[in-house]
């Protein structure tokens, strides 16, 4: 399970990437995706800091993605805001500790059990952008607009 800090990166980011020309302020980012602004403020500072975001002073001053939306992973954002995303400490590429209790990974049911879907999982949040995981959500409110239409104009 995500932290609420990754869901607040996640939140942000996509906001910033629906405007991807504009800046925008913290209050209206907290606004519209419902996130504590002080909490919101440490979040946008630590993905400054991994110049995931940028930001500019002034009257049309806020925040900005500071790289394409197609270049940032969700696995990226993930690391950055939650730290290893592995389930064993084992099977961690950033934080690897082998596990105290075990004589042998090689042949350890646990690190076994795990390993598969665990890399599928790595795979899928490694190959998915910010800008994809956009698109799929801009698609599914898309659709639901059409069939909410196509509704209404069946029952005039």
């Amino acid at each position: 399970m995500i932290s609420q800090k990754a869901r607040y990166s996640f939140k942000a980011l996509i906001a910033l990437a629906r405007r991807p020309q504009d800046t925008m302020q913290i209050r209206d980012i907290a606004e519209q995706e419902n996130i504590p602004r002080s909490f919101l403020e440490q979040i946008l500072l630590d993905l400054k800091r991994h110049r995931l975001v940028g930001s500019r002073r002034g009257k049309e001053g806020g925040y900005y993605l500071a790289q394409p939306a197609s270049e940032i992973t969700l696995g990226q954002i993930l690391r950055l805001s939650d730290g290893p995303i592995a389930p064993l400490s084992c099977l961690s590429r950033q934080s690897y500790r082998r596990c105290e209790d075990c004589d042998d990974e090689t042949s350890c049911a646990l690190r076994i059990a795990f390993t598969e879907s665990f890399l599928a999982q790595v795979e899928a949040l490694e190959r998915t952008t910010l800008a994809q995981a956009l698109a799929r959500a801009e698609f599914v409110e898309e659709a639901k607009a059409s069939v909410h239409q196509e509704f209404i104009a069946a029952d005039i």
